[in-house]
């Protein structure tokens, strides 16, 4: 599984190189992050670079590390090119719900490529969701689609209370990104996964509820 396609390795070594850029260049850095008032100033191509860019190291082999581990189940699949367009999609997918949750605050900023990456993990539980995923702190496997439900639900609960310094409107938007895409180019799991595809939209549906409230 973990034998890397070329399109994952382009991936990867396009944000090792643009990241390390950013890390010792805080003008090429801040040209290119995502930031609210530049991109409604008419830069829109931040939505895209800051993709690209990582905050430090760790950032940056986060989230690698899980495109490592999902890139595959993807392009097996749908093979590379639709890999590609999942992967580009979910970036600017979570690009532009965060334009849309923070349009009011000009000063907003982030980078990383977590969009991205939560859109091809999404897109492999749609595909593989009896994959077993472990997670710290508990002991046993669980299938990917709960820990993909649990994962959007905490998302909603961080973009609510602004918990961290983490893009989870960014992370929630890669997730639609990359949902919407995979059952554009799979309509078919509409009948052979129904439940899993109505479980894995729960979440899509309770933040655009809450949203429609005034709750977040």
């Amino acid at each position: 599984m973990h034998n890397l396609h070329i399109a994952t390795i382009a991936i990867i070594a396009a944000n090792v190189l643009v990241s390390l850029r950013g890390f010792g260049d805080t003008v090429f850095f801040d040209r290119y992050k995502f930031n609210i008032g530049a991109i409604r100033a008419g830069q829109r191509k931040r939505t895209v670079t800051s993709g690209f860019l990582h905050v430090d190291i760790s950032h940056l082999f986060f989230n690698m590390f899980t495109l490592y581990f999902f890139a595959n189940v993807v392009i097996s699949w749908f093979g590379p090119g639709k890999f590609l367009i999942i992967y580009f999609i979910s970036l600017i997918a979570g690009s532009l719900l965060a334009l849309f949750f923070h349009k009011d605050e000009p000063q907003y900023s982030a980078v990383g490529a977590s969009g991205a990456v939560t859109g091809i993990l999404y897109a492999a539980i749609l595909l593989y969701p009896d994959m077993q995923l472990g997670i710290m702190f508990i002991p046993i496997p669980l299938p990917a689609y709960v820990l993909g439900i649990a994962y959007l639900l905490y998302s909603i609960y961080g973009m609510k209370s602004r918990l961290g310094n983490i893009g989870h409107t960014a992370h929630f938007g890669g997730a639609i990104g990359g949902y919407a895409v995979t059952l554009l180019f799979k309509p078919e799991l509409f009948v052979t996964d129904t439940l899993i595809v109505i479980l894995l939209a729960v979440p899509i549906a309770i933040l655009f509820a809450l949203e429609k409230m005034g709750k977040i």
